[in-house]
């Protein structure tokens, strides 16, 4: 009882650690927003400039679902209405996960042929124009005391409406698109195994070719400790702690289908004994 106790404090810090991230996350994209959408945008914008918080509210979702059904919920107590409101959520969360990749496609082809501004070749002249030099992802009002020491290239590129950077920023800009892409994409794979090992234990199959599918795409867990490792170099130590509090949280649902099917196991071998 101890260990079992032990493993859902665990399991339930994990998620909560989550949570605080994305209150986190959501404050952060609030912040980046007012130098990327200052002057306005329309509803695409808006959901871009928070991709991050909305794709994680949608793996919330996710997350809730697959802990009712792998821990809370039994077989007996699943119904018409409860199958119907869990396809209703899925959707919804497919939905918001869709928009995520649609907007980190749309900003690294964005972030692949923007051009140089011709008629700009140094922040100084941008002062009182209400804009901002970007590198990194972090963001910085040009002014009159900065402009100077913000960069001292002579190339410049707008990567949003009211935010620009140079030539070494626009580097770090696309690698980062880059690997906001193929993470989101990575994920939906992981998410793509899970539910198929849902089902497939839902209905008590533990052989064939959609067993091997679901148990050989855990591998891409080692591109998002890649991805981790990528966004700790940069210095985003919040993107790298929350990639592993999502692996964690992964996992923890990865283990409540091996107690599942141990319970399942179980079962079936009382029956055999029953019936012998």
């Amino acid at each position: 009882m101890r260990k079992v106790n032990l493993q859902q404090l665990i399991k339930w810090s994990v998620y909560s650690l989550l949570l605080i991230n994305w209150g986190l996350y959501v404050l952060e994209e609030w912040h980046n927003a007012q130098f990327t959408l200052a002057n306005g945008g329309s509803l695409l914008d808006w959901t871009e400039a928070f991709g991050t918080s909305l794709d994680e509210a949608a793996w919330f979702g996710l997350l809730f679902l697959w802990e009712l059904e792998t821990y809370v919920l039994s077989d007996e107590s699943w119904n018409r209405i409860m199958q119907w409101a869990f396809l209703g959520i899925r959707g919804a969360c497919y939905i918001f996960l869709a928009h995520t990749v649609f907007a980190w496609s749309t900003t690294f082809f964005d972030l692949e042929t923007v051009e140089a501004s011709p008629e700009i070749t140094s922040l100084c002249q941008l002062v009182g124009q209400d804009l901002s030099f970007a590198y990194n992802q972090h963001y910085q009002l040009i002014d009159a005391g900065n402009c100077a020491t913000l960069s001292s290239g002579t190339e410049f590129y707008f990567v949003d409406n009211t935010a620009l950077t140079d030539e070494a920023g626009l580097a770090v800009e696309r690698r980062s698109a880059w690997i906001d892409l193929q993470d989101a994409v990575t994920w939906l794979l992981i998410m793509f195994s899970i539910e198929l090992g849902i089902w497939l234990q839902g209905r008590d199959i533990t052989g064939g070719a959609l067993t091997l599918v679901s148990q050989a795409i855990k591998v891409f867990y080692g591109v998002l400790f890649f991805d981790a490792a990528y966004w700790a170099w940069m210095g985003h130590w919040l993107y790298a702690w929350d990639q592993i509090l999502w692996i964690c949280g992964f996992w923890a649902i990865e283990y409540n289908m091996k107690e599942w099917r141990d319970q399942i196991d179980q079962l079936e071998l009382e029956e055999e004994l029953t019936t012998a």
